[in-house]
C-alpha cells in the first residue's frame, strides 16, 4: 500500500466511525431536557418571566434574591433540592 492509499484508508475509517456515532449524538441533542418552573430560587434580575402575583410581567425584573413569587426554569427534579418550590406544590403538613 502506498503512502497515498494509507492516508485515504485512514480518512475513510475516520468518516465511517463518526457516521456510526452521529445518529446517537444527534438523538441526544434533539431531545431537550425536561424543565420545570421553580419558585424562590431566582436571584435579583435573573428570573425567567412574570411573577406569580403579577408584580411585574417580564424576565429579569426580580427585585430581590429568592422571592417566592419569582421563578426560574430548572432541570426537572432539581427544584426542591435547590430550596425552591414547584407552582403546584402543596403546603407542607404541620
Amino acid at each position: 500500500m502506498t503512502h497515498h492509499n494509507a492516508l485515504i484508508a485512514v480518512a475513510l475509517a475516520g468518516l465511517m466511525s463518526s457516521a456510526l456515532t452521529t445518529p446517537a449524538a444527534a438523538a441526544d441533542a434533539a431531545t431537550p431536557a425536561k424543565m420545570e418552573k421553580c419558585y424562590g430560587v431566582a436571584k435579583a434580575g435573573q428570573n425567567d418571566c412574570a411573577t406569580k402575583n403579577g408584580s411585574h410581567a417580564c424576565a429579569g425584573l426580580a427585585k430581590k434574591d429568592n422571592s417566592p413569587n419569582d421563578w426560574k426554569n430548572v432541570p426537572a427534579g432539581t427544584c426542591v433540592a435547590s430550596g425552591g418550590k414547584l407552582d403546584d406544590a402543596k403546603p407542607a403538613a404541620k
